[in-house]
C-alpha cells in the first residue's frame, strides 16, 4: 500500500511568512532632503486627449513612502486620470487618491507589481494627490497636481 505525504502544511508556511513580510508594520518615513522633486506635464505621449489627460507616476521601488514625482501638471481642465504603478520591488501595498471637488477620490489599494488608477473631472487649480493607505500620506507619500 502506498503512503500519501501531505505537502500543504509545508507549502503554507512560506506563504504565510511572505504575507506577513509584505505587511507594512514598520515606518518607512523618508526625509524631505532625500526626496527629489520632479514635474511631469501631460502630453500626447503620456495620454493627453481632447477630453482630458492621463498622468503616470510610481511608488518608490525601494519601499520608501514617496512617489516617483512630487509635482504633476495637466495642460487643461477636464477628466484627469492618475495612474500609479506599484513596482514589484516595493514590497508593500499602495494606492492613488486625490483631494478634489469637496471629497477624496481613491483608486484601489494594490500590491507590488500592480497599478492603481483614479479619474476625476477637475477645473483649473491646484490639488493634492496622495497614497490613502493608513500612515502613507503622513509618511510623505503626497504630491501636488496643477491643472492649467
Amino acid at each position: 500500500m502506498s503512503r500519501r505525504i501531505r505537502l500543504l502544511p509545508v507549502l503554507a508556511v512560506p506563504a504565510v511568512a511572505l504575507a506577513v513580510a509584505g505587511c507594512g508594520g514598520t515606518s518607512h518615513a523618508s526625509s524631505k532632503s532625500s526626496t527629489t522633486s520632479k514635474t511631469t506635464a501631460a502630453s500626447k505621449s503620456s495620454g493627453s486627449t481632447a477630453r482630458g489627460a492621463t498622468l503616470k507616476l510610481a511608488a518608490n521601488p525601494g519601499g520608501e513612502l514617496r512617489f516617483s514625482v512630487s509635482k504633476l501638471t495637466a495642460p487643461k481642465p477636464g477628466k484627469i486620470t492618475l495612474v500609479m504603478t506599484n513596482p514589484s520591488s516595493a514590497g508593500i501595498v499602495h494606492a492613488i487618491a486625490i483631494d478634489a471637488n469637496g471629497g477624496d477620490h481613491k483608486g484601489a489599494v494594490v500590491g507590488p507589481g500592480h497599478t492603481s488608477t483614479v479619474t476625476v473631472d477637475l477645473k483649473k487649480g491646484t490639488y493634492t494627490y496622495y497614497c490613502p493607505v493608513p500612515g502613507h500620506r503622513q509618511g510623505g507619500m503626497v504630491g501636488t497636481l496643477t491643472v492649467k
